[in-house]
């Protein structure tokens, strides 16, 4: 069992838009290089209904985790931590052992994040299911710097897109659910508006109430997620964050702050087949310096807005990238 810390540990949800960019691979690495810096790191498999993060990590699928934890209403989370083999890292399934917890309650969920922020570690990352599930959703608006996933590809970035736009949504229509006004335009509005634009959506609420309008205006700012491109084949590729920035600012009033980007590797989908953690097998690899740099970055910048964080990280990538070739 973890041993107890003083202060508020830093919650790091991990989500992508779709399937099959590596994001839990991502999130195993990640919470493995922040514990080799020392930092006490809780790696947990919040993806209900699809828990796999023990792969990644090398552990088997054989204890109970948070499927039990909500079953059983006397067992606390924390009895649900796993030990591994790297120092100061703790591992918490999902629902492997207990299937059918995808749909959890709204009670349960509550009953689960209030465990979850106080869980005994400095960083507790949260693998979360691909996609805009409510319960994603809802796991990744525990932090206002949630890590989002995609490889540099239209398809993904699309998606990556889609699923911000949703975790707005959700939080704009939680906001006003006792605005009766507010809430049935915005129902109206999501059964026959597919290509919904959040800046007009501000407007829209501005005209029935304008300090509302306001409000939505201010939550949009309130949350600016951090970028991760996985799978990359050269640095040129973050050049997009440019058409990012526009859309993300022009469609969803949003901005975010570009952290890392992990070259393609097929010794990463070989330690996925070997069920083994990657970054202790494969120390002198592009891969886990990408990692490695992601990890640094979160403990120095990781509550600070990062000036012209694409530019920077292009640099560092290009750098990187000459060195290496």
């Amino acid at each position: 069992m973890a041993h107890k810390l003083n202060g508020t540990p830093t919650i790091i949800p991990i989500a992508s838009g779709k399937g099959g960019v590596g994001k839990t691979f991502f999130t195993a690495n990640l919470a493995i290089a922040l514990a080799e810096m020392g930092h006490p790191t809780i790696a947990v498999d919040a993806d209900l209904g699809g828990s796999n993060l023990h792969f990644s990590l090398g552990l088997p699928n054989r204890f109970p985790g948070i499927g039990s934890f909500l079953k059983a209403r006397s067992a606390e989370l924390e009895e649900m931590l796993v030990t591994t083999e790297i120092p100061n890292l703790y591992f918490l399934p999902g629902d492997g052992t207990s299937p059918f917890m995808a749909n959890i309650s709204h009670a349960q969920k509550i009953r689960l994040i209030s465990r979850i922020v106080n869980l005994p570690a400095e960083y507790i990352l949260l693998d979360l299911g691909a996609g805009t599930s409510f319960n994603t959703l809802d796991f990744f608006r525990l932090s206002q710097h949630g890590l989002v996933i995609t490889t540099p590809e239209y398809p993904a970035i699309m998606n990556m897109m889609t699923f911000l736009k949703h975790f707005l949504l959700r939080i704009i229509t939680g906001n006003f659910t006792k605005n009766n006004n507010i809430s049935q335009m915005l129902h109206a509005m999501y059964k026959t508006d597919k290509q919904i634009n959040i800046i007009e959506l501000q407007e829209r609420i501005g005209n029935i109430d304008h300090e509302a309008g306001n409000k939505v205006r201010e939550l949009c700012r309130q949350y600016r997620p951090r970028l991760v491109f996985n799978m990359g084949e050269h640095p040129d590729e973050i050049k997009l964050s440019e058409q990012i920035d526009n859309n993300l600012m022009n469609i969803l009033s949003m901005e975010v702050d570009y952290f890392g980007f992990i070259f393609n590797d097929p010794a990463v989908r070989q330690s996925i087949k070997d069920k083994m953690p990657f970054i202790p097998c494969n120390r002198k690899t592009m891969t886990t310096k990408n990692i490695e740099h992601i990890a640094t970055r979160i403990v120095k910048y990781w509550n600070k807005p990062i000036d012209k964080s694409a530019q920077r990280l292009l640099n560092h990538t290009r750098k990187a990238y000459e060195n290496h070739i």
